[in-house]
């Protein structure tokens, strides 16, 4: 990751394209702060499986069953 200046991309957006693939990703800056942030197209995040989706999930501390009994109960 790099961090350019909005003055310095506007002097090399033809470079831009070697820039991303150099770097992967850009953030650019105005006084010092980022403003934008730049990545390429082509890079594509997997997609997560079901199995990657229930581990990255924190478990309840109740069954799914034992909530629909609650809510059906109190209402």
């Amino acid at each position: 990751m790099r961090r350019i200046s909005i003055r310095e991309i506007r002097s090399a957006l033809s470079q831009v394209e070697e820039l991303l693939e150099n770097e992967g990703e850009v953030i650019i800056t105005r006084h010092g702060k980022p403003v934008a942030r730049m990545l390429p197209v082509d890079r594509a995040r997997p997609v997560p499986t079901r199995r990657d989706l229930r581990e990255s999930m924190q478990p309840l501390p109740l069954q799914s069953e034992d909530l629909v009994r609650r809510e059906r109960d109190e209402g």
